[in-house]
């Protein structure tokens, strides 16, 4: 059986922002427990967007500074355990990811995958519930992710895509004021959508809780340095505010240099 992970398996970044906003990411991180030995994998790998949404959590915590929102985020790669997926399905503890084989997954018995759940995941799942329960009334929910922008060889003609599940409010007003407002190329259940099974967390924290709810999707390359990232965060934050507006929430943009350090 695999030993029990070396610390913690969530973070929490500004977690007494007053905005009436949760923020989640679910693949911060590449990092790989060490008694699990880099699941046999090159460290190229390790540092492509294959085990992590690469630039996601620092948009995710600028985005934060910028609204006063609280963030959720994983502290392991999503190759250990993708925390955006149900237990029952493949991708959980992925085999395969694009063409790469993740030897460190493959032949697991039943006890081992349902460690790792109960080590990586029920204590993600867990802080964003209690993390929800702790506003004075209903909170927005917004996941943030990245893509790579080239994918099996096609580049993707996107710069930012907001899926949405049944419940779409919140991501078609996103998405027609980004349209309208932001001049970059959007698109809805873009680059993936709830075919996809990328709409876990939006499903149990927010549909079922009847929050409303979106993930974005932002074109890595966006994220490759600071300046590029403070640019996009404060894209993101004015369509959050703005969207947020038009269902009764207050969510004003804070000056960034009021943000944390």
């Amino acid at each position: 059986m695999e030993s029990s992970i070396d610390a913690p398996a969530v973070s929490h970044y500004n977690p007494g922002g007053q905005a009436r906003l949760l923020l989640v990411c679910e693949h911060a991180s590449n990092y790989i427990p060490p008694q699990l030995e880099q699941l046999q994998l090159a460290d190229d790998v390790l540092q492509s967007h294959v085990a992590m949404d690469i630039g996601a959590l620092d948009l995710a915590r600028q985005i934060s500074d910028r609204l006063d929102a609280p963030l959720v985020s994983s502290t392991v790669s999503r190759l250990v355990y993708d925390c955006n997926r149900s237990f029952d399905t493949h991708e959980a503890i992925p085999e395969q990811s694009e063409v790469y084989r993740i030897p460190g997954n493959c032949d697991l018995s039943v006890p081992q995958m349902i460690e790792r759940y109960k080590t990586y995941y029920l204590p993600f799942e867990s802080a964003i519930s209690e993390r929800l329960v702790q506003f004075t009334g209903a909170p927005l929910i917004v996941t943030i992710h990245s893509f790579t922008p080239i994918y099996q060889g096609i580049e993707r003609e996107l710069d930012i895509g907001i899926i949405s599940d049944q419940d779409s409010r919140l991501g078609d007003q996103m998405l027609k004021l980004a349209q309208r407002d932001c001049g970059l190329r959007v698109a809805s259940n873009q680059p993936y959508g709830p075919a996809d099974q990328v709409t876990h967390t939006l499903q149990v924290h927010g549909m079922e809780k009847g929050l409303l709810n979106t993930m974005l999707e932002v074109k890595n390359d966006w994220l490759a340095g600071f300046e590029q990232c403070a640019k996009m965060a404060s894209i993101l934050a004015a369509l959050i505010s703005d969207s947020a507006a038009t269902f009764g929430y207050d969510i004003p943009l804070r000056n960034h240099d009021a943000g944390r350090a």
